[in-house]
């Protein structure tokens, strides 16, 4: 019997599910936006770009942005009563 395996994206066979016609590549216009320090965004991760992925837990999850990492950007998002710092591309962050 071979052991399960516990990867990163791992359960997310619906979570990360697109509907028909939103399939295939998403447009470059996401994947070059721009946030400001403070501006309020919501994790809505892309399943077709896998670089700069968060985790499955904070999707769907709202937070403020911190800062910026490279090209990523540093959000603060609320898991019950701690603050955790969520390092994303803005590929999977949306403006609120």
């Amino acid at each position: 019997m071979a052991k399960r395996s516990k990867g990163t994206r791992s359960k997310t066979r619906h979570v990360f599910r697109k509907k028909p016609r939103e399939r295939g590549l998403s447009p470059i216009t996401r994947a070059l936006q721009q946030f400001e320090e403070g501006d309020r965004v919501s994790v809505v991760i892309d399943p077709s770009v896998h670089k700069g992925m968060p985790h499955r837990r904070f999707h769907g999850k709202t937070g403020y942005v911190a800062g910026r990492q490279g090209t990523s950007y540093l959000v603060n998002v609320r898991q019950g009563n701690a603050l955790k710092t969520v390092i994303a591309r803005p590929e999977h962050l949306r403006k609120e």
